[in-house]
């Protein structure tokens, strides 16, 4: 018997089938320095102990995205070492605050199966739950990948696609009430009540990404996906080339969009997301958001607002009005759709 883990196939899967992922992460000072160094990211919570006592934390919790990555990179090896590609996410909830020298794992749920039609490959949907060393739950989230078959002249036909809801259930905020919010530190001056559903931000920054970027991030997360590190391997595929893992797209655009959310310290779920076009080393990553709904929570320090972010790869949001054409299709300039729900302070807290 070969000792060699060569990664599950499509045919590999089974609806039910429960997998529990190695190599639980310790997260360290570094992991938040260098996610610093690839993203650029600026959310001032995530960057100064004072701030974060400020706002009523001990100490500063890690960002909430590093941690989907860091946590999300267990799951790689079982679900998509054989991936073709991540296509989206679902019911993305962030329970509970991760701090430096909490440690990470991941199981994972197959709750959906669809065999393409090419009969060489198929779409695995998988629910996957995140938790720290005391068993908290901190990140509990669908996604779908499309994976390589090993047997392309085996046709199962298995058709079970789950359904998902529009927006991710939130049952409880775990956010201490914010004692107050100094805006030259955040380095924004609007706050809940001045943002208005139907307003679009037109983040202005771009963000060339480079081989060296994305395959260092990619392995600070362990995520040893083929197609983002064989190079060799990607150069006989269509693409020709290495894919940027989609979760690095997920972080720059978030980055980006610090400039017009500079408060929105806190993501609270992610609703649904897609990588609508590949991304490759050399473009030049721009985003905007819009602002989807106004959220009240029963709190009378912070507020939600459930915004999309639209990812575009050498393209500026003056030049994309929509990111899709008359036929309903992605523009291809356009390579991530994420609908999300994030936590921003009322002004009662802004420091006078």
């Amino acid at each position: 018997m070969s000792k060699i883990n060569m990664g599950n196939f499509f045919e590999d899967f089974s609806i039910g089938q429960k997998i529990v992922h190695p190599l639980p992460r310790t997260i360290s000072e570094g992991d938040v320095s260098l996610y610093i160094a690839f993203t650029g990211s600026r959310f001032a919570l995530h960057s100064s102990d004072v701030v974060a006592i400020e706002m009523g934390y001990d100490k500063r919790p890690i960002d909430d995205i590093l941690m989907f990555h860091l946590t999300f990179g267990k799951s790689v090896q079982d679900i998509s070492l054989n991936a073709i590609a991540n296509l989206g996410y679902a019911e993305m909830a962030f329970p509970n605050p991760v701090y430096v020298g909490d440690t990470v794992s991941m199981t994972s749920t197959v709750i959906g199966l669809k065999e393409n039609s090419n009969g060489k490959s198929g779409v695995v949907y998988v629910h996957s739950v995140g938790v720290n060393q005391n068993g908290a739950v901190v990140l509990d989230f669908k996604r779908w990948v499309m994976v390589h078959k090993k047997d392309h002249s085996n046709l199962s036909g298995v058709n079970e696609v789950p359904t998902f809801a529009k927006t991710t259930p939130i049952s409880q905020i775990n956010i201490p009430t914010i004692k107050c919010v100094d805006t030259d530190s955040t380095g924004g001056k609007y706050f809940f009540e001045d943002y208005v559903e139907g307003e679009r931000l037109d983040h202005p920054e771009g963000i060339t990404v480079d081989n060296s970027d994305h395959t260092l991030a990619t392995k600070l997360y362990q995520n040893n996906a083929k197609v983002h590190f064989n190079d060799h391997m990607m150069k006989s595929t269509p693409m020709g080339q290495r894919l940027m893992y989609g979760g690095i797209i997920i972080s720059m655009a978030r980055a980006i969009s610090f400039n017009g959310l500079q408060n929105a310290q806190w993501v609270c779920a992610i609703n649904s997301g897609a990588h609508a076009n590949p991304t490759y080393a050399g473009d030049t990553i721009y985003a905007y958001t819009e602002i989807l709904e106004k959220i009240e929570v029963n709190r009378d320090d912070i507020g939600l607002l459930r915004v999309r972010t639209i990812g575009l790869k050498n393209q500026t949001p003056k030049e994309t009005p929509t990111p899709k054409s008359e036929d309903g299709k992605y523009l291809p300039n356009v390579v991530l759709d994420l609908d999300y729900t994030i936590v921003i302070p009322k002004k009662v807290t802004e420091k006078k």
